[in-house]
């Protein structure tokens, strides 16, 4: 994969997107300056490969990329699904090595800065410092929503409450249509490893949702007639909408 030139920021995909919150003209002007390009993903690359050491941070422009644990015997735990706006490879800026690995699920495109340039590019806007800590506590918030769904929901409840998160990520970052439609290649066999259900048992859970209405999810995309019913199903409680930063 090679890096692209560094287009206008002023005409960045992000800044009309409805769940985003665009930065100030002046912190565009110096994210600009610290950007180093732009990097196509192709369906199923590999942005960011578990165990390896790198000086580059990236931010999500176009597409989804899944973030995954992969353990010694192969299995693998997929632990959060990456939208456009959202940070990629945070811990770079701490010199450690990745303890996950970054796939593209879709064709994806993402900004490029190098970890050397996060600390003038926050010095000159600590507001840009702040968002980072939102977008982390946010990241976390997350994923203590998906310990809550292995841990305490049943899989029929699993499944419906990642079919919900997915579907209004996707509305807040304009890939959904306005009928509660995502269309992204998403297979059983990787709902089965972000839920850790056997690949037998999601095709059965998705069968019993999709008979009973709830959601309607295959290989080609995802719909959920109703969202509300949905939210309800898997216990998600009220959502509450929040513009989110990016850089």
């Amino acid at each position: 994969m090679s890096v692209w030139l560094v287009p206008d920021c002023f005409q960045c995909p992000l800044r009309p997107l409805p769940g985003l919150c665009p930065p100030s003209d002046e912190q565009t002007v110096t994210i600009q300056d610290r950007k180093r390009g732009e990097l196509p993903v192709p369906r199923g690359g590999v942005l960011i490969a578990q165990g390896e050491n790198r000086d580059a941070i990236y931010t999500v422009l176009q597409g989804v990329l899944i973030r995954y644990r992969t353990l010694d015997d192969g299995r693998r735990q997929i632990t959060n699904f990456l939208f456009p706006g959202n940070l990629v490879g945070l811990q770079a800026a701490f010199d450690e090595p990745f303890g996950h690995s970054v796939e593209a699920l879709i064709p994806s495109r993402v900004c490029v800065f190098h970890r050397k340039d996060f600390t003038p590019l926050i010095a000159a806007h600590p507001r840009l410092g702040f968002d980072l800590v939102w977008m982390a506590a946010k990241e976390e918030a997350e994923l203590e929503q998906h310990l809550v769904s292995l841990g305490q929901r049943n899989a029929r409840e699993r499944v419906t409450a990642l079919a919900v998160w997915l579907l209004e990520r996707a509305q807040a970052t304009g890939l959904a249509s306005d009928d509660n439609r995502f269309e992204f290649p998403m297979t059983q066999v990787q709902i089965a490893d972000m839920m850790g259900l056997s690949h037998v048992h999601a095709n059965r859970t998705l069968q019993s949702l999709r008979r009973d209405g709830i959601i309607d999810w295959r290989p080609g995309g995802l719909h959920i007639p109703d969202l509300d019913r949905a939210s309800e199903f898997a216990r998600l409680g009220p959502h509450l909408p929040k513009k989110s930063p990016y850089i």
